[in-house]
C-alpha cells in the first residue's frame, strides 16, 4: 500500500524514522560524552550533523541546552539565550535560589498566552561577568553525577560576535566539572585554526570528530526501502539516479527523494521521475536563486558560471589572486565546495545557472 505521508524529510533536524542510518556515529558520541571531556565536530553545512547530535543527546536521556551561534549579535545577547534555553531544562521556581549569586539581575518575562520565558538584560552592562554569571549558574546547577550537556552549534562563529569571546568562554569553560560540551561548526578551515591553532585558546579543548558522507551503499538501502511501495519496480534504479545527481549530499539527496516521491502522487504516468523532480524543485526556488544571483557581484558571477558550466578558471579574465579569494569567500559563505576541484555545493542552484545560460 503507497505511503500516506512522505517518507523523506529535509530543511529541519531530522529524527526518528526519517533520520539516516550513522549508527556507528550516534554510538560513539553517546559513548564519549558519557566522560568528562567534550566533543567538537565539524562538516560541512546541511551533512546532518545537528540531527546526529540532538538524536545522540535525546537517546542520553540527560539534560541539555542547544544554541546556534549563527543568531547570536552580542555577548550580552549569548547570556540571555543561554539563561533562557536554561530555563527551559531547569524550572525558575527549582533555581530561583541560585540566582541570588549573580551580579547583574536578569530581567525575566513571561508571555501569558504561549507560557514561553523570554530574558534579557540591560545593555551597556560588563559583558563577561553576565557570561560568567551564567555559566557559573548552570555549573552549580548541576553535577559531577549528572552533568548537563551544552552543544553550542556554528560555534566558529564566536569571533564574528566578539574578537575575544574565545578568550572569555575558554576562561569559564576550562574550571567547569558538571558540563559537557559538544561544539559544530561547518567551515572547516575556521574551526581547525580554533582548536588546533597552538595560539588559540580553545587548543585541543576537546575530541576532533570529522562527519562525511554517508556510504553510499548506507544510502542507497535508505532510499530504496522508502521508495519501494511507489517505485515497486524501479526503486533501485531509482535511488542510484538521486545518488548520482546529489553525490551523496544528506540534504540535497533528501531533498531530491521527497520530491521524486511526491512526483509519484501528483504525476504517477511520468516517464523520468527524477528529472522531473529537479525541475520542479528549481522553478520552485527560481526567486531565491533569483535573489542569490542578484547580490553576487560580476566576478563572482563569472566564476559560478564557470563552475557550472565546468570550464576552466584560468583563462586570462581575471587574476589569479582575484580568483582565489572569491573562491574562498564564495566557501566560507555555502555558495562552492572544494574536494579535489572547486565545485558548486547546490545541484539545483547549479542546474538553475546553467539555465540561464
Amino acid at each position: 500500500m503507497r505511503n500516506a505521508q512522505n517518507p523523506f524529510k529535509f530543511g529541519t533536524i531530522v529524527e526518528e524514522e526519517y533520520f539516516t542510518d550513522r549508527k556507528d556515529e550516534l554510538q560513539y558520541i553517546k559513548k564519549f560524552i558519557n566522560g568528562p571531556n567534550h566533543l567538537v565536530i565539524i562538516s560541512p553545512r546541511r551533512f546532518g550533523k545537528s540531527s546526529l547530535v540532538n538524536k545522540a543527546v535525546k537517546q542520553t536521556g540527560r539534560k541539555a541546552i542547544v544554541l546556534n551561534l549563527q543568531q547570536i549579535t552580542s555577548q550580552t545577547i549569548l547570556a540571555a539565550k543561554l539563561l533562557r534555553e536554561f530555563f527551559k531544562v531547569f524550572p525558575l521556581e527549582k533555581v530561583k535560589h541560585l540566582l541570588a549569586n549573580f551580579r547583574v539581575i536578569p530581567i525575566i518575562s513571561t508571555n501569558p498566552f504561549t507560557g514561553q520565558m523570554d530574558v534579557s538584560f540591560h545593555p551597556n552592562l560588563n559583558q563577561a561577568i553576565l557570561l560568567e554569571d551564567v555559566f557559573g549558574l548552570i555549573e552549580h546547577a548541576n553535577s559531577k553525577q549528572n552533568r548537563i550537556i551544552i552543544v553550542l552549534d556554528e560555534f566558529q562563529e564566536i569571533r564574528k560576535i566578539d574578537p575575544n569571546l574565545d578568550k572569555t568562554l575558554r576562561s569559564l569553560m576550562q574550571n567547569q566539572n558538571n558540563i559537557n560540551y559538544i561544539l559544530l561548526g561547518s567551515q572547516e578551515s575556521l574551526m581547525t585554526d580554533i582548536f588546533e591553532n597552538k595560539k588559540s585558546p580553545f587548543y585541543h579543548f576537546g575530541q576532533m570528530m570529522r562527519i562525511g558522507k554517508l556510504p553510499r551503499k548506507d544510502f542507497h538501502r535508505y532510499l530504496t526501502d522508502r521508495l519501494e511501495d511507489s517505485f515497486p519496480g524501479t526503486c533501485e534504479e531509482l535511488a542510484n539516479e538521486i545518488l548520482d545527481y546529489t553525490e551523496c549530499h544528506p540534504y540535497y539527496t533528501q531533498q531530491l527523494a521527497a520530491n521524486v516521491w511526491q512526483t509519484s502522487i501528483l504525476q504517477p504516468d511520468t516517464e523520468n521521475p527524477v528529472n522531473t523532480a529537479i525541475q520542479q524543485i528549481i522553478t520552485t526556488h527560481d526567486l531565491d536563486y533569483e535573489r542569490l544571483w542578484s547580490n553576487f557581484n560580476k566576478t563572482n558571477k563569472w566564476i559560478m558560471q564557470q563552475l557550472a558550466l565546468g570550464r576552466p578558471l584560468q583563462t586570462g579574465e581575471y587574476r589569479t589572486s582575484t580568483i582565489y579569494s572569491a573562491l574562498k569567500r564564495l566557501q566560507t559563505d555555502g555558495y562552492a565546495k572544494y574536494s579535489d576541484k572547486y565545485e558548486i555545493e547546490d545541484p539545483f542552484f547549479k542546474e538553475w545557472i546553467k539555465s540561464k545560460q
